[in-house]
């Protein structure tokens, strides 16, 4: 049953998915440690400390049963987390007690858990694209010859196609995959760096051997599955690490919200439509109404994701020196809510995506009555062709234009320059043949091949890459 008198974040309780919010969960967090801890243990007794094989056994034992209640009792004592669970982990293995920990401080734990955590996250993230990229991809493939009226400044353009729209929201989200991917090719762990990072303690612990301590903290590296350790850092890993993920969730959410825009302004239009299911109501005044309330909560979440990044980079420049304690607080916040709202975001994308209702007598209305003013360049250069005088016509089509644009807007008739033209004999053209000439899909130059191209040539080696990523299904809580 739920808490209804304690606040609950909605990105926990409505947005993000289960599995994020387990890798954000304390119980990730705390027998992370303990993998932490067993990895530094494994790792001193492999290099000659007096790490018993047994004791490392003992530790791999016991390292995901976590005796949550003795280490929160002893926390009320002490007043020190990661001191309660070495103690917690103590009593459950006696034979190792003494060694738990031995030659770290706390951000042994504490960094290079959050960078696992942060990392795994973001692979999670990495998915959650390519399942957005596939259910686009089909979209664009469908619908790729399909005419529509193209915008510039939300005023009437030159057509283009449905497909090719779709071509573009997917361009913005492979730039967000190729940060996703940079980021993760290059993450280190922290590793044993000590109270300052000049990893004095373990120095001493080998007996002025410089070699072991460099092989320690590869060692831990390699046993949580990293390639490296951070070589420099002071108690903590650098927080340009915090900043740098949280602007590649940013570049997620930006890409997110021009999506959620476009099928805001085109259900606006009637053009195209989010899924809206059987039994929802759309407005509690007016029944009619179908809100795109989907992409209306991606725009919300990417705003705030968006403003969220503003943290780390703050807390990055705030650092003293080796370590200060005021980016703690704030990346506790900023970093976990980042990565749920965009865990929220793409599941409402692929939703949202996948369940496009796309009205094309609509589009082709609206593409025929702004088609005519697209048409005069080529009605003029047949006319030419006959033998007319391009100055004469182009000044009587500029007539022509401005009479029917007032037509439309000061009397809200139809669009009657086709008429106009006809009747005018310098164009020497009837209407059977300006119909012909009005054909949607002579006008969106090489909008069709461009999307093909695109998805054959980028795309789907892409998504053979992705091939065996499942993302699970895009639920969304409304």
């Amino acid at each position: 049953m739920k808490n209804r008198d304690v606040y609950e974040s909605p990105l926990s309780a409505r947005y993000a998915g289960k599995e994020m919010k387990y890798l954000f969960s304390p119980d990730k967090k705390f027998r992370t440690w303990r993998r932490l801890w067993v990895a530094l243990a494994e790792a001193e007794h492999e290099l000659g400390l007096p790490v018993t094989k047994a004791q490392v056994e003992e530790l791999r034992a016991c390292q995901d049963n976590v005796n949550y209640e003795v280490a929160e009792a002893r926390e009320k004592e002490v007043r020190h987390d990661v001191m309660s669970h070495v103690y917690a982990y103590g009593q459950q293995c006696p034979g190792a007690a003494g060694i738990i920990h031995l030659g770290a401080t706390s951000c042994y734990v504490g960094d290079n858990t959050d960078i696992i955590i942060m990392t795994e996250a973001l692979a999670l993230i990495r998915n959650k694209l390519v399942a957005v990229l596939r259910v686009l991809a089909k979209f664009a493939e469908e619908y790729r010859a399909l005419p529509t009226l193209a915008f510039t400044h939300f005023q009437p353009a030159q057509p283009t196609t449905v497909g090719k729209r779709a071509a573009l929201w997917m361009q913005d989200l492979l730039m967000d995959l190729e940060d996703v991917e940079h980021q993760l090719a290059k993450a280190k762990l922290l590793g044993s760096k000590g109270t300052t990072g000049t990893q004095a303690s373990f120095l001493e612990l080998f007996e002025g051997n410089h070699q072991k301590v460099k092989e320690l903290d590869q060692k831990i590296a390699e046993k949580l599955g990293y390639e490296a350790c951070f070589p420099v850092s002071g108690q903590t890993y650098s927080r340009k690490l915090d900043s740098q993920m949280l602007a590649v969730l940013s570049g997620i959410a930006q890409s997110a919200a021009k999506f959620s825009n476009d099928i805001r302004l085109l259900q606006h239009l009637k053009e195209v439509e989010e899924p809206f299911e059987k039994g929802q109501i759309g407005s509690s005044a007016m029944a009619y109404k179908r809100n795109p309330m989907r992409t209306e909560r991606m725009a919300s979440l990417a705003r705030y994701v968006m403003v969220d990044a503003l943290n780390p980079a703050f807390t990055m420049a705030g650092q003293w020196f080796e370590r200060t304690l005021d980016d703690s607080a704030n990346k506790r916040l900023s970093v976990p809510e980042a990565f749920l709202a965009v865990d929220g975001i793409l599941t409402l994308y692929a939703n949202v995506a996948d369940g496009l209702v796309v009205y094309p007598k609509v589009i082709e209305q609206r593409l025929r009555k702004e088609l005519p003013f697209m048409a005069t360049e080529n009605i003029m250069m047949d006319a030419v062709k006959r033998g007319g005088d391009r100055q004469q016509l182009h000044e009587a089509i500029r007539v022509h234009s401005m009479e029917a644009g007032r037509v439309v807007k000061e009397q809200g008739g139809e669009n009657d320059l086709l008429q106009r033209i006809a009747a005018d004999p310098i164009f020497g053209v009837g209407m059977e043949e300006l119909e012909g000439i009005l054909q949607p899909e002579k006008y969106v130059g090489r909008a069709p091949e461009q999307t093909m191209d695109f998805l054959q040539e980028v795309v789907a080696p892409v998504l053979e890459k992705y091939k065996d990523v499942e993302a699970g299904e895009a639920e969304v809580t409304v």
